[in-house]
């Protein structure tokens, strides 16, 4: 023992530590024991050094440790130090206490104390991470009003702070103040969190132009690179906005990177999304087998994606064969995998293949929500199966579960079509008694089916069952304002002018939607001409070592995006669903196809020039509504007009209005141009849904191209879209017509075996077929009676 206190005394040195380290050992006993109530003020001899050493010891509680630095504020000889400031900020961060920061602030600021901007930027970064980012903008007030130099390293955690705070401006501004302080010797520079965090923010908030311009300034800092986060966020976001060609090739960057930031799985898996979002899903599918051979493996996010696209662009085959391989692959598939694939597959018409799906669904323990209800509702009414569907509805009401608004408005809208609008009215009534909000869609596809009936009085009855009808009374404002507007004199400066002005006409169609270099793929498609298999890899300029030979092909093959008309995966949509903001062109929609409908072309016009010119933007939906009229009356240079006009407005085309093009051409008698633009159309990243199979077939057998016919039918199969009547119908009344009796015959068979029940068309062309059957009965029977007479 008495070795030991030779020891410690020969250690300490000097009397004062001794004195010290007794006095530490004396206050943090009291501390522990009793808190500061029992310290003696005049018994302690209090010191920077002191205060230093009671703060840094393990063994007091932070709260503790907070009570002696106020108690010791309070003594007359004794004021602290900057130092002493420093260490009990670090320990009220370190322990999570930042509801304390605040008051040692004003005390700090009492005692004219000011500590460095490293302890700022602690409590900068403590702030930012607990989400108290309104706290953390307190403190840059803090250093302004002490008088604290930012260093530029404290931008990024303002820049952190801001964006997350949802300040995206104030963000940017910051971050650009950050760039000019790294101007010159490039010592400061952003650091990538900051970067990152608002790549994230600015993507959300759709800022494009400011996405571009940060991510510009930054590629022409010297010393700065994105980082793997970085990079994947950067692709995510310009092949979401169309930008499939820089994607690409930051991509390329990232795999020739020195710096480690090399492709990762999500590096895949957002270029898979791209992919699929643009449309590319057979390039789509290239690079997901690539990505099994990078050494990485895929994961749940991975086949969600995949299957997704798939099943947007009716590849339902592949997305059956994916979903199987999943599961092999030991990931449970979840919901949204699930509802994706029964869509799909309602889409495809494959209803047993979506049925068996749903009941496999619900065996392994899958929870179904109110969308998988609703997919499998609106699937049934789509394929015919209306009784189904609403004893399904009916169910699931009783169960008081999986019924939303949605559910509400799919039934409303297919009661709508079928007429029954006292069953629609009362549903109505019925959804604002549970709670659900009626909104415009509901409301839009009620007032198509007044018009139909002639019975727009009945308005009255609507807004008697909705609760709020201040919805009710804009749509009716809307109407009585656009009906007067209508009514308006003309302008005689606009009647010889042209409405849809037109350069050349309807036949220069391949002209116009393939008048500049294609995306990566378009020109020369790899997978069609052999050149790349399946597999990925390249008989031609590839890099057999390279993990994505396929992916070292399309950047090599990026050209001009500036195309006349770009085809969007996404379907335009009547009602855009986005509030306020798209009500006037939801309105506009509506009514076009009420006036359309019912064969009001020139209200029609007048009320889609009317709304234009007042300044606003016709979306793929009304420009497709409009350019189905024009084809349907013949009028196909308006129809050409307005296809350069969306060019103009840079709208994109989608599957319905390269459907009205080929409809077109077919009736002009050109299916050699159709045909064209249907390969034009797989190009640039396009589908066939049944709808495009059935107009093509209808204009290939029209034009005496009945083989072809047959080949695009049989596709159609292969692909795993199953025909319904209206294919049938078209296939029975061509064969029939071009004397291939037996073909059509075959084709009824297929018809009735496939389920699909006759309509009234199939009624007119089977009668037709007997009296060709007939016909060639007789011609036959004549034949064989000239040739007896013959011999005789």
């Amino acid at each position: 023992m008495c070795y030991r206190k030779t020891l410690t005394f020969a250690t300490l040195g000097t009397t004062s530590e001794l004195e010290n380290l007794l006095v530490v050992a004396s206050v943090s006993k009291t501390l522990t024991e009793s808190g500061t109530r029992n310290l003696n003020a005049d018994s302690i001899p209090l010191s920077e050094s002191v205060v230093l050493q009671i703060l840094q010891r393990n063994s007091i509680h932070t709260s503790e440790k907070i009570d002696f630095f106020k108690w010791a504020s309070l003594r007359p000889n004794y004021k602290h130090s900057p130092n002493t400031y420093s260490q009990i900020f670090r320990v009220v961060c370190r322990s999570g206490c930042l509801q304390e920061i605040r008051p040692l602030l004003i005390l700090m600021k009492e005692d004219n104390v000011v500590i460095d901007s490293a302890t700022f930027k602690l409590l900068l970064d403590s702030f930012i991470k607990s989400g108290k980012f309104d706290s953390a903008l307190e403190i840059l007030d803090d250093m302004e009003e002490l008088g604290t130099s930012l260093s530029p390293y404290m931008y990024n955690s303002i820049v952190v702070a801001l964006v997350r705070k949802n300040q995206v401006g104030l963000g940017l501004s910051m971050f650009f103040k950050l760039l000019e302080a790294s101007n010159g010797d490039g010592a400061f520079i952003p650091d990538a969190l900051a970067c990152n965090e608002l790549f994230v923010a600015l993507r959300k908030a759709d800022m494009r132009v400011e996405f571009k311009k940060v991510f510009e300034k930054l590629r022409e800092k010297k010393g700065f690179g994105l980082d793997t986060w970085g990079y994947n966020i950067c692709i995510h976001a310009f092949g979401c906005w169309g930008d499939l060609g820089t994607s690409l090739k930051l991509f390329k960057e990232m795999k020739e990177n020195d710096s480690g930031s090399g492709p990762d799985l999500c590096t895949y898996n957002s270029l898979i999304r791209v992919l699929c979002a643009v449309g590319k899903v057979k390039d789509a599918l290239i690079v997901w087998e690539e990505l099994k051979g990078s050494g990485h493996e895929p994961d749940a996010v991975s086949y969600r994606t995949i299957i997704q696209g798939c099943c947007k662009t009716y590849r339902i085959d592949d997305a059956t064969r994916i979903f199987s391989e999943m599961q092999y692959n030991g990931f449970r598939p979840d919901t949204v995998v699930y509802n994706s694939l029964l869509d799909g597959l309602f889409k495809a018409r494959k209803m047993t293949e979506a049925c068996q799906l749903f009941e496999k669904m619900v065996q392994d323990g899958v929870r179904a929500s109110c969308w998988s209800y609703n997919i499998l509702i609106d699937g049934l009414f789509r394929n015919g199966r209306a009784v189904a569907a609403y004893t399904l509805f009916c169910d699931l009401k009783k169960k008081g579960q999986f019924v939303d608004g949605v559910t509400y408005s799919i039934v409303i809208l297919h009661l709508c079509k079928e007429g029954q609008l006292e069953g629609a009215l009362e549903l109505v009534e019925e959804m604002e008694a549970r709670g659900f909000v009626v909104d415009l869609v509901t409301i839009t596809s009620l007032l198509i089916g007044f018009h139909k009936q002639g019975r727009w009085d009945w308005t009255e009855r609507l807004m008697k069952h909705i609760r709020d009808g201040s919805l009710v009374l804009n749509v009716l404002r809307w109407r009585t304002e656009m009906e007067a507007s209508m009514r308006g004199p003309h302008s005689r400066k606009k009647d010889l002018t042209p409405m849809f002005p037109f350069k050349g006409d309807f036949s220069e169609i391949m002209s116009f939607i393939s008048s500049s270099p294609a995306n990566p793929g378009e020109d020369s498609d790899l997978v069609s001409e052999g050149k790349v298999q399946f597999d990925g890899t390249s008989s031609i300029n590839a890099n057999h070592w390279s993990s994505s030979p396929y992916m070292d092909q399309l950047v090599d093959q990026i050209g001009s995006t500036n195309q006349s008309l770009k085809f969007s995966v996404s379907r335009g949509q009547r009602v855009q669903e986005k509030g306020v903001g798209s009500f006037d062109i939801d309105m506009v929609n509506t009514f076009l196809s009420i006036f359309l409908a019912k064969g009001k072309l020139s209200l029609a016009c007048k009320l889609f020039e009317i709304f234009t010119a007042v300044g606003l933007d016709p979306v793929s939906y009304t420009y497709n509504s409009m350019m189905t009229s024009f084809v349907k009356k013949g009028y196909f240079n308006e129809a050409w007009g307005i296809l350069h006009e969306m060019g103009e407005n840079l709208c994109p085309a989608d599957i319905a209005t390269y459907n009205v093009l080929i409809q077109g051409l077919g009736k002009m008698g050109r299916a050699d141009l159709a045909s064209a633009v249907l390969d034009q159309l797989m190009k640039q990243g396009g589908y066939l849904d049944i709808v495009m199979y059935n107009t093509l077939i209808n204009a290939l057998g029209k034009a005496g191209r009945i083989d072809e016919a047959n080949q695009l039918f049989e596709q159609m199969r292969t692909c795993g879209i199953n025909p319904d009547i209206f294919t049938f119908n078209i296939l029975i009344e061509v064969h029939s017509k071009a004397g291939r009796v037996k073909e059509a015959y075959k084709f009824l068979k297929m018809m009735l075996d496939a389920g699909c029940s006759p309509n009234h068309v199939t009624d007119t062309t089977l009668d037709f077929l007997e009296k060709e059957i007939d016909r060639l009965r007789y011609q036959k029977a004549s034949i064989k009676w000239n040739k007896k007479d013959d011999v005789t």
